[in-house]
């Protein structure tokens, strides 16, 4: 004789397993008071709970990540010396600095200079079109919108460059 399970059956089978299987799986979370006013801690062993005096945490399921601690330790603040107090004033050292000096007026008169062919080029907004640009306007607001971008980042460059003399010791 061959042992055959009809499809009710199984189905009604399966469900009383599943049934059983739920109440294996089912545990009883417990919400405890986070020490030190901290975030509150959540835990399945009864006679922890019992001993902290935790609450039963019941209607719906818990899902708790662990995050990472917040370091305690306070910012440090970085403080750098006075300009006179961080430069020795050997001979050495104001060569390195004149040099530094010229180099970084020679890169500022070129950025300058950049600047003003852009914004020449740029013509406030309506730059003269150039060979297909005036059949294909995509590519002439493109230019355009280079132009401005060019425009900004070499006034950026400008301002980099006066900061960057402007935190050297003066010239004797």
């Amino acid at each position: 004789m061959k042992n055959t399970f009809s499809l009710p059956s199984l189905s009604l089978f399966s469900i009383v397993l599943l049934g059983a299987g739920h109440g294996a799986w089912a545990q009883q979370i417990y919400r405890c008071a986070g020490a030190g006013g901290n975030a509150p801690e959540y835990i399945n062993n009864s006679k922890d709970a019992q001993v902290r005096n935790c609450k039963l945490v019941s209607g719906g399921n818990v899902t708790v990540v662990q995050g990472t601690p917040v370091p305690k330790a306070p910012a440090r603040v970085a403080t750098s010396p006075a300009p006179s107090q961080a430069r020795d004033s050997s001979p050495d050292q104001r060569a390195r600095d004149s040099d530094s000096r010229i180099i970084l007026e020679s890169e500022l008169r070129k950025s300058e200079a950049r600047l003003a062919e852009l914004q020449k080029e740029y013509n406030h907004g309506e730059p003269e079109k150039q060979g297909i640009e005036g059949r294909n306007y995509q590519r002439y607001l493109d230019r355009i919108n280079d132009l401005k971008e060019s425009i900004a980042r070499s006034q950026s460059d400008i301002a980099g460059l006066k900061r960057e003399i402007s935190r050297l010791p003066a010239a004797n």
